[in-house]
């Protein structure tokens, strides 16, 4: 797939404001400091579509971008963040959890974990909520550029046995970074093919 348009839409504090649309959505969501924003930036070919800082938790609303006319791109907030108040932190899971449940054009969420360290609570518990909901998700395992290369396989590995404790087996996954761009094809040939379907 080859990105010609990038629109941002919006940004949105509730399911109900986001765009009333058919066309196919995939979200983008992982702990706050997975990498995300860098993440969204590779993928669309653009060095400032979404905001890069190195403060945790600047997203703080659904961002919607419109890709080629075609598809959205929704940047999810982080789950995980601890800096903040306890109110902002319910409000924050709340919107997610609805956009999630709800959200009739959502195809796929991206799910992304830090490929340097071990698998976190916070990722274990969010990825069971989305296989207990029936949620479609794929995981991208970011920074991959960060890992020396003899460690990659040991860490992604590592990973991966700790999530099959608790799961029959896992879905399609990506091995990313946004320095290189490594996964960025294989992502939008993922999002396309569902797109052709």
């Amino acid at each position: 797939m080859i990105i010609r348009e990038v629109e941002f839409i919006g940004s949105f504090e509730h399911e109900h404001q986001c765009p009333r649309t058919n066309l196919p959505e995939y979200a983008f969501i992982g702990r706050s400091n997975v990498g995300k924003s860098s993440l969204i930036n590779s993928i669309t070919g653009r060095k400032d579509i979404a905001r890069i800082s190195s403060t945790p938790g600047k997203t703080q609303t659904i961002n919607y971008y419109l890709i080629n006319n075609e598809w959205y791109l929704v940047d999810l907030p982080g789950y995980g963040y601890a800096k903040i108040s306890k109110t902002a932190r319910k409000k924050w899971a709340a919107m997610i959890e609805k956009y999630l449940l709800t959200r009739k054009p959502l195809k796929c969420v991206f799910t992304l974990i830090d490929s340097r360290i071990p698998l976190q609570k916070k990722d274990e518990e969010f990825l069971d909520s989305l296989g207990d909901n029936q949620i479609p998700f794929v995981i991208a395992y970011t920074k991959l550029d960060k890992v020396r290369k003899t460690m990659r396989n040991t860490n992604v590995s590592a990973i991966q046995e700790a999530l099959l404790e608790s799961w029959e087996y896992l879905p399609q996954q990506f091995l990313t970074s946004a320095v290189t761009n490594e996964g960025r094809e294989d992502i939008l040939n993922f999002i396309e093919e569902i797109n052709n379907n």
